[in-house]
């Protein structure tokens, strides 16, 4: 009689600190997706479960760490748009963060050679 092998899936967290404490990762990178597909940071917080004020300090405090603003208000209405430079870091860190999981899957693979758990195919879209 053959087993079913249970499937386990990868997961990395991977994420940008200093002294300060967060700077960047995944969780920001949904904020700022969020931003961008509903146009209001208010409706992106509402989205993803958490206050207005949370979602501020979080976009403030990577804007402090970079120098430069991720996102902005959008002319003659309300809400809030993507600047090119947070859309470029969505765009960067979710290409980077899904390299890196491909990389950690194969090693898995390679290094934990368990009886009783495969990996589940590829990892999952940041």
């Amino acid at each position: 009689m053959s087993r079913e092998l249970p499937q386990a899936t990868l997961r990395v967290h991977l994420w940008f600190e200093n002294e300060g404490g967060m700077l960047f990762g995944l969780g920001r990178v949904q904020l700022l997706r969020e931003v961008a597909r509903l146009g209001s940071l208010h409706k992106a917080a509402q989205a993803l479960g958490m206050s207005y004020r949370a979602a501020w300090g979080r976009i403030k405090r990577t804007e402090a760490a970079l120098g430069n603003p991720v996102v902005a208000k959008v002319a003659g209405r309300k809400g809030y748009a993507l600047t090119s430079l947070g859309e470029q870091l969505v765009s960067d860190f979710s290409s980077w963060h899904a390299e890196v999981e491909r990389f950690a899957l194969e090693r898995a693979r390679i290094m934990l050679s368990w009886d009783t758990v495969g990996f589940a195919e590829g990892p999952v879209e940041s």
